[in-house]
């Protein structure tokens, strides 16, 4: 297992990092400690979670519960000091969650105790912004995102805020390191000034989709990562399971995410099917295992600090975890990147 920095904090995580979103819905608590347990066997030292897990599906009634699971897993194991833990905390328009209002200093603090208290510690490693106040174009919002409604003053004072509010809780020892998740180019940039004005602690990490068939990250959040030492923390690479080919065809496999969360976030579309099938017959022609490769391609991007996978099954997560050994050839590479030219946005 590679081991990376994790921004400027000192910290290494491992580039394989464990999430957690489908524990307590679609895995039980002795699944998700046997999850647990073979990760670290095999190296990995970062686990990622949110207040708002799972997410398959999202309930109230669920709201989190994989961060119980994970704190029942320590309380069981005692290897709280072996692992980078990384949880969020909720950004706006979730109801049941402080009333779907924007993120303060006051909801910030009372989510990061509930928090705590659910994991069973007294600090977490990384704390991330779930979702920006202000708006983003994720979740498949890139076609309806409008940035130019935004009052560009109060955006920067509510950064400011959030920004003092993380600084506290660094300084209170709750909280070693401090990131995003769901954020643009523009709006890491300002945090990471206004960090460096204020004294405050600096983004170390962005948590943003990234996968073969969504590469917003090559552009511009690419240059700001490499000259700021701020990586991504992958989530969804594998498109939430597309890239494993189970759902082409039309198919939806029973106790398959889709058969659950639907069009699987707005990934489902008829326009991802021939990029997919595209991206597997390489994997087909080469004899690779097509997740596998799905994986591997993301491991080998200049800013990728840790991939982030998760599975409902432990064959799902050894394959996952298996693609840290693949090296992709240069002629799969380059296969890849003219799949790339043909279908750069599908989903």
């Amino acid at each position: 297992m590679k081991y990376n920095p994790l921004g400027r904090t000192g910290i290494s995580v491992s580039e394989i990092c464990l999430g957690t979103m489908t524990w307590g819905s679609q895995n039980s608590e002795a699944e998700a400690h046997e999850q647990m347990d073979f990760a670290v066997s095999k190296g990995v030292n970062f686990f990622d979670t949110a207040e708002l897990y799972p997410v398959t599906p999202l309930s109230p009634d669920t709201y989190g519960d994989t961060e119980r699971l994970i704190g029942s897993w320590f309380k069981a194991r005692g290897k709280r000091d072996d692992i980078v833990l990384a949880s969020k905390v909720a950004g706006p328009g979730r109801p049941y969650i402080r009333g779907g209002s924007p993120m303060t200093p006051a909801s910030m603090a009372q989510a990061l105790d509930a928090s705590l208290k659910r994991l069973g510690t007294d600090y977490v490693d990384l704390y991330q912004l779930h979702w920006p106040n202000r708006g983003h174009y994720h979740f498949r919002q890139a076609w309806t995102y409008e940035p130019s409604k935004q009052d560009t003053a109060k955006v920067l004072d509510d950064l400011a805020v959030l920004l003092e509010a993380l600084d506290g809780f660094v300084k209170a020892g709750k909280v070693r390191a401090v990131g995003v998740s769901n954020d643009t180019t523009w709006g890491v940039g300002k945090m990471l000034a206004i960090a460096e004005t204020k004294g405050f602690p600096r983004v170390a990490s962005i948590q943003n989709e990234y996968n073969l068939l969504y590469r917003a990250f090559d552009l511009d959040l690419a240059e700001l990562s490499h000259h700021e030492d701020v990586g991504l923390l992958s989530y969804s690479p594998l498109a939430a399971g597309l890239l494993t080919g189970k759902y082409l065809g039309g198919i939806i496999p029973a106790g398959s995410r889709a058969s659950i969360n639907g069009d699987l976030g707005g990934r489902l579309t008829p326009h991802q099917e021939p990029a997919v099938r595209a991206y597997k017959e390489i994997a087909d022609r080469h004899g690779l295992d097509f997740a596998q490769m799905a994986l591997a391609f993301c491991l080998t991007r200049p800013f990728m600090t840790a991939v982030i996978i998760g599975a409902t099954s432990m064959a799902q997560l050894k394959t996952g975890i298996g693609a840290a050994d693949l090296t992709l050839s240069k002629e799969v590479l380059s296969e890849i990147a003219a799949v790339h030219r043909r279908f750069p946005m599908p989903i």
